[in-house]
This record gives C-alpha cells, structure tokens and sequence, in this order.
C-alpha cells in the first residue's frame, strides 16, 4: 500500500510560479505511472499531467509549455512545477499513483492564484 502526501501548494499572484511534491512511502514509486490532478469545487477531477515508469509525460493542453512533472525515484518524490499560473490554475492539486490504474491517492494541497 503507498501512502502519498502533496506539499508546497499556496497563494500566488498570477505569472508567479510554484513546485508542489509528493512524497511516496510504503513502496518505491519507480514501477508506478504516476500524475498529478486538480479539482475545484462542483467541478470533476481533472488530470493535469502524468508521468510512466519510463519517464515519458503527457500534459493537459491547458498547462502544456507552463508545467512540467518531474519524478525522483531515489527519493520517492514526484514533482510538479509551475510557471506562468493563472487565476484558472487555483484548484486543490492530488497526486496519485498505480499500476493500471490510479489506485493510490494524496489528500491534496490548495493553489489559490489570485
């Protein structure tokens, strides 16, 4: 079972830039596809970019040249940075983790752009 917990969300100012991580234990994360997602509220859960075991990435269109996901398999840690956020960007931020499917969840961490 992977525990994953989100740090480094906060308040920033539009075209300010923010890394979120998330730090996995219970297992090593480098057999796992991994990704981050954002939800604002009465809205669905939305991915925003993903990362396989084999470092290749994929990114929602809406954050595609502003955001890259990172992983750190020595440390257990996944990585989103920002740049460039918009006010569109506030949403608690998951991240999450599996092998199919994502089967494992972080309890998520606020970006208020505003």
């Amino acid at each position: 079972h992977v525990q994953l917990v989100e740090s480094g969300g906060g308040l920033v100012q539009p075209g300010g830039s923010l890394r979120l991580s998330c730090v996995a234990s219970g297992d090593t994360i480098g057999r796992y596809c991994m990704g981050w997602f954002r939800q604002i509220p009465d809205k669905e859960r939305e991915g925003v970019a993903g990362i396989e075991s084999d470092g290749s990435t994929s990114y929602a269109d809406s954050v595609k040249g502003r955001f890259t996901i990172s992983r750190d398999n020595a440390k257990n840690t996944l990585y989103l940075q920002m740049n460039s956020l918009k006010t569109e960007d506030t949403a608690v931020y998951y991240c999450a983790a599996g092998g199919s499917w994502y089967e494992y969840w972080g309890q998520g961490t606020q970006v208020t752009v505003s």
